[in-house]
This record gives structure tokens, C-alpha cells and sequence, in this order.
């Protein structure tokens, strides 16, 4: 009885303090709605006291309802100006963003509802802004990444035909090689439509770890050894020096994931982690047991120069490369800087996470798989 009583009290309070209570939360000292009652409240004071005035002086009526009337015309108008000329800012600006300017902003320096809304607009461009850059980027880069593996080529086939080069082996293989570079450009690209169109489904399904990734590894092995670069989205390269290292616990460790996503982020976490190992280097990768039924923490660790922690939240961004001016180990080459853009992709894909963490040492880049959904009972 007494949890019920304490309940009907609480009702009755918020009966009647409750919605004086709403009534006040949404005012600020700056706000458009305490201007609006300051104004309400200083004409009703000016008019009052010019009718005092007027009952004590004997002045007529009708001076004393003009002066109030431009009193409070006056008051209004300050308030109003105040009010439009940050709007008429707002909407010069925002036409400015719909013909394609994004470099405009608005003054965001005052505290009311329009300074915030301002603070929304300005965010708003810069995101935009932060799109087209992104767009021009990807224009040029795709352009640039395709230019390169055509040139090799047509210069390769010029000089056959021209009787420069015969058309032994060699000279096949090496148009052959600009040909799968190009081929797995145009496949990653393809996936990156696919995931900016959503149209790529899920296969989950329950694996065992060590066969699982050991096989992934073996695979990267297989393909340096006999095509001299492993074929990833991230680009090729004739790495055979640094050795790989798979570290998996518990032995029978177990995981519910799509295998073949799973496989595009482990082969393009790889890739990447041999490109910047020095010679003769380790890449080490880790799988543990997750915190949820079914998944698994995933790490891939070089011993390369590391990132800097100002460049993490710019990894995984499609066509970066980290600032890298060179390759940091013989024969690397830069990539297209789709790889970790890949992954990130593929884990998103899952609802998991992925991002560079600390390390001592190299780059340590660390993957969480949810597993199993929770039961709902």
C-alpha cells in the first residue's frame, strides 16, 4: 500500500509542478521564445504606464494610444530584425549549397534557436563539402588507377606489333600481369557498387578458425609464389620475404560469419600488413573468442612503421594510403588504397567493428564479429 500511495503522490506532484516544469525547460536566456515574451511583457508595461501618466497628467486618450502604438512598434521591430536577418542569411546560404557552393557558411555566434540551427547548416556543408571532395577524389583516382595497368599494356602490345618485342612468354606475361591488374581493379570497384547499392546478401554460416584462416594463409603463400602478388583489392606485389604467422586460441576455436566476406577482410588486412613490413619482417595473425556465442576477435599485427594515431580515423577510407610516398618493403608497390575500405565494408556487412588499435610496434589493426544474434525470449 505504501508503494502505491507513494506512487499517487509522485502522480499528484507531477500533476502539478510537472507541467510548469515542460513549460520552463525549453526556455534559455537567449532563446526566440524568451525574446518573445520579454517583448510581450515590455509593451504591457509601456501602455500601463502610459495610462498612468495619462490618468495623473489628464492628457487624452488618444496621445497616449498613439505613443504606445509606436513605443511598441518600435520594440517590435528590433526584435524582429533580430530575428529575420540571421534567416535571410541562413536562406542565401542554403541556395548557395543547392547550385553546388559548399564553401559559404553562416554566422553561427548567437545562443538561441537560430545560432543553433546555423551550427545544423554548417554542418550540413561541411559534410557535403566533405562528399564532393570525396567524389573529385574518386574520379581522379580511379582514373589515374586504371591509366596506369592500359598504358602497360598498349605499350606492350605497340611493341609487338610494331616488331620491337617478339610475342615469346615473357613478353605474354608481363601484358598478362597488367591485364589481372587491371581485371582486380575493375572487381573491386564492382564490390564497392555493390555495397553502395546494398545488394550484397550474407551467407552466415558456423566455420572452424584454425582450418579456416590457416587455409587463407596458405593461400596468400600460393599466390605470391606462383603469380608474384596476391590478388586483393588493395593491388599486387613480389613480397616472399616476410613470413606469416597464424597464433588461433582455443585450437577448436569457432566462429558464425559469412566465410567468404570474412576472407576478404583477413586476405586485404594481409596484403596491406606485407606492404608495409620491413624485409624480412612477421605479420601475425590473431584470433580469439568473442564476447558473445559465437564470435570472434580478430587481430592482423606488422612490424612495419606504424601509423600515426591523427591518421586512424582516415584508414579505412577508400584510395588512402596512408601518406606513404613509397612502397616500405622490395617489391611492394603503393596499391590502390582499396583494400582496408574493403574490409571495413565486409565487417559493416556483419554489424561488427574494425580499427586500428595500440601497439608497441607496427600497425595493429583488430576486428570484432558479433556471432550469433541474442536470444529474445
Amino acid at each position: 500500500m505504501s508503494g502505491v500511495d507513494g506512487g499517487r503522490k509522485s502522480s499528484g506532484g507531477w500533476a502539478s509542478g510537472g507541467w510548469s516544469t515542460g513549460l520552463w525547460d525549453g526556455l534559455r536566456p537567449f532563446s526566440i521564445k524568451t525574446k518573445l515574451g520579454t517583448l510581450v511583457v515590455v509593451s504591457v508595461f509601456i501602455t500601463t504606464g502610459l495610462l498612468m501618466i495619462a490618468v495623473r497628467t489628464e492628457t487624452e486618450l488618444r496621445f497616449i494610444t498613439v505613443f504606445s502604438m509606436i513605443a511598441t512598434l518600435l520594440i517590435t521591430q528590433f526584435v524582429a530584425h533580430s530575428l529575420t536577418s540571421p534567416l535571410d542569411e541562413m536562406n542565401t546560404v542554403a541556395r548557395s549549397i543547392s547550385h553546388g557552393d559548399y564553401t559559404r557558411r553562416v554566422k553561427a555566434d548567437r545562443r538561441d534557436e537560430l545560432g543553433d540551427l546555423a551550427q545544423t547548416i554548417n554542418r550540413m556543408a561541411d559534410d557535403l563539402e566533405a562528399q564532393d571532395r570525396q567524389r573529385k577524389e574518386l574520379v581522379a583516382n580511379v582514373s589515374h588507377e586504371l591509366r596506369t595497368p592500359i598504358a602497360g599494356l598498349r605499350a606492350v602490345l605497340e611493341n609487338v606489333v610494331d616488331g620491337v618485342s617478339a610475342a615469346d612468354p615473357e613478353t605474354m606475361r608481363t601484358a598478362l600481369k597488367q591485364t589481372e591488374r587491371l581485371g582486380r581493379l575493375v572487381e573491386t570497384l564492382l564490390d564497392l557498387s555493390r555495397l553502395d547499392n546494398g545488394v550484397v546478401p550474407l551467407r552466415k554460416r558456423r566455420f572452424e578458425v584454425w582450418p579456416y584462416l590457416s587455409g587463407v594463409l596458405k593461400e596468400a603463400n600460393m599466390v605470391v609464389s606462383a603469380r608474384g602478388g596476391i590478388a586483393s583489392g588493395s593491388g599486387s606485389h613480389t613480397r616472399t620475404d616476410v613470413h606469416l604467422h597464424l597464433d588461433v586460441s582455443p585450437p577448436e576455436l569457432t566462429a558464425h560469419a559469412d566465410p567468404e566476406r570474412i576472407h576478404q577482410v583477413v586476405a586485404n588486412l594481409i596484403d596491406n600488413a606485407v606492404k608495409h613490413s620491413p624485409p624480412h619482417g612477421r605479420v601475425t595473425v590473431k584470433a580469439r573468442r568473442g564476447a558473445h556465442p559465437e564470435s570472434l576477435d580478430l587481430e592482423v599485427l606488422d612490424e612495419g612503421p606504424g601509423i600515426p594515431q591523427s591518421e586512424w580515423h582516415r584508414v579505412f577510407e577508400r584510395f588512402n594510403r596512408g601518406g606513404a610516398e613509397a612502397p616500405h618493403g622490395p617489391g611492394s608497390d603503393g596499391g590502390t588504397g582499396l583494400g582496408l575500405a574493403i574490409a571495413r565494408w565486409a565487417v559493416d556487412l556483419h554489424g561488427g567493428r574494425i580499427g586500428v588499435a595500440e601497439s608497441r610496434r607496427g600497425c595493429r589493426i583488430q576486428v570484432t564479429l558479433p556471432g550469433l544474434p541474442p536470444l529474445t525470449g
